[in-house]
Order: C-alpha cells, then sequence, then structure tokens
C-alpha cells in the first residue's frame, strides 16, 4: 500500500538498526546503565509491540511505556459518573467503543447498556450531534475523551451545535493534556528517562513548541514521532544521536504530518470551547495539575456536569 509499505521496509529497519547500534557505543550512559527512553503516546506503543522493535533494539536501551492512551488512564469516579449519566431514562449517553469496557467501582458501560441504558457507539461527535436533531425528546450526552489530538472535533460540534440552536445536546469533558503530564513525569524524583518520542497526532494540532521545555528546562532530547516501524526506528536513531552529540533539541521526524506551528484552526476552536481544570486525575498517576480541560462559561448550556451537576 502506498505511503504505509515504505515505512515497514524489512531492509531499511535493518539498517536503522545499525546506525542505533553504532550510536550506542558513542554514549557515555550506556557504560554504566541502560538508556531509557520513553514512549509517550499509547499508539506508539501499540507500533511497538507489534513489529517486536525492542526486540530489535541492543540491550542497553530500554523502551518505557507511557501513560498514552486517555481510555487507560481515565479514573473509577469518571467512570461512576458515566454509568450514573447513562442510566437516566432521558439520556441517549454516546461513546467512543474503546471506552465502553473501562471498568468504574461497581459496572463499566457495557455493563450499564446490558442492563437496559441507553448506550451507543458512535464514531465522531458528529454522529451524536445528529441523534440529538433526530430525538428531541432525549438529552443526548457525548463523552468527550481523548489528548489534544480529539480536542477538535469536538470543540467544532458544540460550536455547531450552539449555532444550530440544539439544545438537548451536551458532552461529559474528559479531554486530557500532554505537556503537564509529561512534565509530571520530568518532575518525579525517580525519573532516569534519557530521551522521549513525541506523540505525532497530538503535535499535527499543537505543533513543536509546547515540547521545548524538555530540552531547554530539563535538557533531554525529544522526537516528534510517526506510528509506523521505520518511524520509531528512525525516532529512536534521532534521539541517539542527540545524546551522542551532547545535544537537547525538539526534532520532528513525523514532517509528512506535523507542521512546526501545528494547526491554527484547530488550536483557535479548542481555545474558543475549553480551559484548563485546576487539576485532573489519572488512573495510576493520580492527579496532575492542569492536565485536563473543561468547558468554558460560553459554552455552559453544553456542558453535561453543569446541566446534571456532576459532582
Amino acid at each position: 500500500m502506498k505511503f504505509v509499505d515504505e515505512f515497514r521496509d524489512p531492509d531499511k529497519a535493518r539498517h536503522l538498526v545499525k546506525q542505533i547500534n553504532r550510536l550506542v557505543e558513542k554514549i557515555e550512559i550506556t557504560r554504566h546503565r541502560p538508556l531509557q527512553l520513553m514512549e509517550f503516546c499509547g499508539g506508539h506503543t501499540h507500533t511497538i509491540f507489534r513489529y517486536g522493535i525492542e526486540q530489535m533494539l541492543p540491550d542497553c536501551i530500554e523502551m518505557i511505556h507511557g501513560p498514552g492512551c486517555p481510555v487507560c488512564v481515565l479514573p473509577m469516579g469518571r467512570v461512576d459518573d458515566c454509568v450514573e449519566l447513562a442510566e437516566r431514562p432521558d439520556v441517549i449517553f454516546t461513546t467512543f467503543g474503546d471506552a465502553m469496557r473501562v471498568p468504574g467501582s461497581k459496572k463499566s458501560l457495557l455493563q450499564a447498556k446490558a442492563e437496559g441504558a441507553d448506550i451507543r457507539m458512535v464514531y465522531s461527535p458528529l454522529d451524536a450531534l445528529a441523534l440529538a436533531r433526530k430525538n428531541p425528546d432525549k438529552q443526548v450526552i457525548f463523552f468527550a475523551l481523548g489528548f489534544e489530538t480529539t480536542m477538535p472535533s469536538t470543540a467544532l460540534t458544540v460550536k455547531q451545535a450552539k449555532a444550530e440552536g440544539i439544545q438537548n445536546f451536551s458532552l461529559f469533558c474528559n479531554h486530557i493534556t500532554t505537556v503537564p503530564t509529561i512534565k509530571a513525569i520530568l518532575d518525579s524524583p525517580d525519573m532516569q528517562i534519557d530521551g522521549f518520542l513525541a506523540p505525532g497526532h497530538v503535535s499535527m494540532v499543537v505543533g513543536e513548541q509546547p515540547f521545548e521545555f524538555v530540552a531547554d528546562t530539563y535538557d533531554k532530547p525529544i522526537v516528534i514521532t510517526g506510528f509506523e516501524p521505520l518511524d520509531i526506528l528512525q525516532s529512536i536513531q534521532m534521539v541517539l544521536q542527540q545524546l551522542a552529540e551532547n545535544r537537547h533539541e525538539v526534532e520532528n521526524q513525523y514532517t509528512r504530518v506535523v507542521p512546526k506551528a501545528g494547526n491554527a484552526a484547530a488550536l483557535s476552536a479548542v481555545t474558543e470551547v475549553f480551559e484548563l481544570r485546576e487539576f485532573f486525575e489519572w488512573r495510576g498517576l493520580g492527579s496532575i495539575d492542569h492536565s485536563g480541560v473543561k468547558m468554558r462559561s460560553d459554552f455552559a448550556g453544553y456542558d453535561a456536569e453543569r446541566k446534571f451537576q456532576v459532582a
């Protein structure tokens, strides 16, 4: 398949692995302990496991798998809130399919659906808005979650609902942000991570600038990375090249998708609809300051937390 097979070429992979092996010999750290590189994004982790990339790397490189799956890090309390909303008789609760099985303290959305709650899987927030148009006698709630990648589509859907005057549509907002979370990881007293693979799809929206603090403040190399196996290997090679040259910069391996400044239209929509929360809880990580967003007061009528008084 054009533009896919090229990034899965075994010969190119072997060439990159040879470069990686040559570079680690030049890095002083590897003489004392394993070199620890973190891929933040769950999509990267999937590629690493699917293609056996860890097995291709020298023993002195240890991949640390980051918290980059917004479904996996959703805390039980927020799932409980979803179930409570979904079980209201006047509600159609809509969600992406991968959130259906996430356990709450008592049940998942899938279990609530089996017990009779009107919970429907959708492919986009626009599908939920279409349901609101078709069911004016029901309150349609969209379970909004994901990193900056999915925030623009949610924001634009809310703007569309407001423009059309659709009053029976709202969001239960659980969007989370990458930068405060990376900072929390870097501030951990036990942190020994030597370099980062930055999330490609998030960067497509936010650009390179938000990650500059990793290099400027913490002196760590960080490379914005695509999702094919050669993307991962090349990004590891780029991080190692920086370490070998004693550099720490933001570099963009995923140039075919990620513009330096991100997507201005997407960022504008996100800024118009959302603002940072004071803190947000992550499953397994606890509370992280400013790591989630909520809806601005101008869109309070489309905020399920306000509309249904979610605690």
